[in-house]
């Protein structure tokens, strides 16, 4: 009797270890994602710059049929003041609408393709962080470096986009193709440029508003910087290198339409892949979701002062008031200190430079007040942004948490919102302390402080108003609180440039920022002020109204 054996099964082989994934892996499908999830924000982004190139260029046609029609505006725009609103000009010796164009306009279209970088770099990385995804996709078989590479290829793919478009526009009205594409690409470029710097700032701290605060400030600097560096250019003085050290500047002495010079956006490029480079040397020493800035440990106990929704929504916004306060400050006290030097050099100046300053036959006036309306622009940045703040605290999860407490959502949105518009009021006066500081320096004339610091403080209803527009839409309709933006973009273009276009009343009625006068330039309406007041509260009140009434909204 034989006995059968079954043949021993063979162990299996043990596999060998998987090592990491390559640094660059799954990079492809990323983008694949991230442009399938932006695919409504980057036809907005895009488009709508577009958009407003078109709107630029079609009011600047209508205004000025003829080419002697631009005659009459060339000693504004050669002017300091001039400078600092649009630019260094090239051209102006032979002025075109072109040029024109891309000399006073350029500047708020090269800024906004700043921040699209921003915004979108940092949306795709830290805030992908702080919400807890891209732990998840790190999971799998995602290489260290791909997210942040991929949300870099988003950035410049909108970029890219957006030259093409201004190209093709301005090709298709008539201009020359060569100056077309080229200013096209400087705004291109410095939407790369600054997509580059936020893949830095990204890594700096644990939270997406504050690397993009961080990158939002270094814009900001560019573009005061830029402004000396052109305004010393304009007056024959020794600051036009400034101008050099900013990628508005870069982008903007490519000089369209004259020498149409690409080799300037070399500079955008090389900025990019540097900050590029630094931000994946960072992203790969620091742990997933932290920062390279350490947060600080917070007390195991909330402090008494903080038993309020009020107090918890100034603590939230007190960073960003002081970092605000700060800058506006300096860049005050800057532009104050070309008060002198623009008194001599303006002695007889033209009629269409008084009519932009609102001043008749007091230049210094009439600059501190133009100087008052550009602050509070600012402040209108600001007054936004808290804004959005506030929603990114509901999309995060955060504000569910306080509203489960004995905190109404009624309290919990006009807190922040009072907040809000005592700091617009706060950064009016830091901004006219530093203006009034500057020009009295400059001009030896201390009498002027108070007038100046009041031209300043007297915006603060108009920025109100702004402010309550923003809260309306976040109440009701939080998804498209971005549209304020075009509140803001039609307030400036009428408050810098309505007296050139000669827009009727009812135009320059919509925009809050034309009642209340420029002063010292210009005589004050308390009315105005008190009506404006009235009317943002009214406004603001709707928008509670309607967050008390809808759902709260998760990321």
């Amino acid at each position: 009797m034989s006995t059968a054996t079954a043949p021993a099964r063979r162990a299996p082989e043990a596999s060998a270890p998987l090592g990491p994934p390559r640094p660059l892996a799954g990079t492809g499908a990323l983008l694949r994602f991230m442009l399938r999830r932006d695919r409504i924000r980057f036809f907005g982004w895009t488009l709508g710059l577009t958009m407003m190139l078109v709107y630029f260029s079609g009011v600047l046609r209508f205004v000025f049929p003829n080419p002697e029609d631009l005659q009459t505006i060339i000693g504004f725009t050669a002017s300091p003041v001039g400078a600092l609103l649009g630019g260094p000009g090239f051209g102006y010796d032979d002025l075109t609408l072109d040029r024109f164009l891309v000399s006073q306009y350029g500047l708020y279209l090269i800024t906004g393709a700043g921040l699209m970088g921003i915004l979108t770099v940092m949306r795709h990385t830290r805030r992908e962080e702080q919400a807890g995804r891209a732990e998840l996709l790190r999971a799998s078989a995602v290489g260290r470096v791909a997210q942040h590479t991929a949300a870099l290829l988003v950035a410049v793919l909108m970029s890219v986009v957006v030259a093409v478009l201004y190209g093709a526009v301005l090709t298709a009205q008539g201009t020359d193709a060569a100056g077309a594409f080229t200013f096209g690409a400087s705004v291109g470029a410095a939407g790369i440029a600054f997509a580059g710097l936020a893949a830095t700032t990204a890594q700096l701290t644990a939270f997406s508003r504050a690397g993009s605060g961080i990158a939002g400030t270094v814009l900001g600097l560019s573009f005061l910087v830029r402004g000396l560096g052109d305004m010393s250019s304009a007056q024959g003085g020794d600051l036009g290198w400034l101008s050099w050290l900013s990628p508005i500047g870069w982008s903007q002495q490519t000089a369209p339409y004259v020498y149409d010079r690409w080799w300037p956006l070399a500079l955008s490029l090389a900025f990019a892949a540097v900050c590029a480079g630094i931000g994946f040397w960072l992203a790969g020493r620091r742990d997933l979701g932290s920062g390279l800035i350490a947060a600080r440990r917070g007390s195991p106990a909330a402090a008494p002062w903080l038993a309020s929704p009020f107090a918890l929504a100034f603590r939230l916004q007190r960073s960003a008031i002081i970092g605000w306060t700060l800058a506006l400050f300096a860049s005050a006290i800057a532009y104050g200190s070309f008060s002198q030097p623009l008194v001599e050099g303006f002695v007889d100046a033209p009629p269409e430079l008084l009519a932009i300053m609102g001043a008749e036959d007091d230049i210094l006036s009439g600059y501190l007040g133009l100087m008052g309306l550009m602050m509070a622009f600012f402040a209108v940045i600001f007054a936004i942004l808290s804004v959005q703040s506030l929603r990114g605290e509901e999309l995060d999860g955060r504000g569910e948490g306080v509203l489960t407490a004995a905190v109404g959502r009624g309290t919990w949105m006009t807190s922040w919102l009072v907040v809000a518009a005592l700091a617009v009021a706060w950064l009016q006066f830091a901004s006219g302390v530093g203006q009034a500081i500057g020009a009295s320096t400059s001009t030896g004339d201390w009498s002027i402080f108070w007038d100046v610091v009041l031209g300043h403080v007297a915006h603060s209803p108009a920025v109100w108003v702004v402010l309550a527009v923003a809260a309306l839409l976040y109440g009701w309709l939080p998804r498209l609180l971005g549209v304020v933006w075009v509140l803001f973009g039609y307030a400036f273009i009428v408050g810098f440039f309505g007296p050139l276009f000669d827009l009727p009343d009812v135009a320059l009625w919509i925009s809050p920022f034309e009642h209340i006068g420029e002063y010292p330039g210009e005589e004050l309406s308390g009315v105005a002020m008190l009506v404006l007041a009235g009317v943002a509260v009214v406004v603001a009140a709707i928008g509670v109204l309607g967050f008390r009434r809808r759902d709260l909204i998760s990321d």
